[in-house]
């Protein structure tokens, strides 16, 4: 090592910006060439160079005046390339997971699109049935109860029950009647 390099680094390190000039003019496009050749892009390795001798600058004080310089550079350098390289992987994968869930939920609301619009329809043509026709179907759908418990809750008779629930189903297939295909595996399931 040169004395000039390490009475060089003893003023860099002690703040002189004189001496960083020079340091950083000596060794710049060494260190470019090097980086250059990890990421493959001149601007990128611009910046990556830059940017160790900023943290340089930044330290200082902790670079001691015996070491090499350009080894110091050189592996700073690296390093930063290093991190970049791996936040560029993390950026990657967060934008590719973010882009498959974006696809995922936009299949998912396609996929559910004619169940909404049916639920919807569904409420409609029930708000529409006769209140004793909604009661009975509401009941016997919704609650699970049986046409003997619908007849005894609502105090009518079975027949009765029978009758709303059959007016109800023929009313709510006339209403429904688009989405006959959708709505047949939906109203046994109610």
């Amino acid at each position: 090592m040169a004395i000039e390099e390490s009475e060089l680094l003893e003023a860099f390190s002690k703040g002189d910006e004189a001496a960083f000039e020079k340091l950083f003019s000596e060794y710049y496009e060494p260190a470019c060439r090097y980086v250059i050749r990890i990421i493959r892009d001149r601007d990128t390795t611009e910046e990556i160079v830059q940017a160790t001798f900023v943290n340089l600058w930044e330290k200082r004080e902790l670079i001691r005046s015996d070491i090499s310089f350009k080894s110091y550079v050189f592996r700073a350098a690296y390093n930063t390339a290093l991190n970049y390289i791996k936040h560029r992987k993390v950026v990657s994968t967060f934008v590719a997971r973010k882009q498959e869930r974006i696809v995922e939920i936009q299949r998912e609301f396609v996929s559910h699109q004619p169940d909404f619009e049916l639920q919807n329809r569904i409420k409609e043509a029930l708000s529409d049935l006769p209140p004793q026709c909604q009661r009975v179907f509401r009941l016997s759908r919704e609650e699970g109860l049986k046409y003997h418990e619908i007849a005894e809750e609502l105090g009518i008779s079975k027949k009765t029950v029978e009758v709303h629930m059959g007016k109800a189903l023929k009313l709510l297939r006339a209403s429904l009647k688009d989405y006959l295909a959708f709505f047949l595996p939906i109203i046994t399931l109610m």
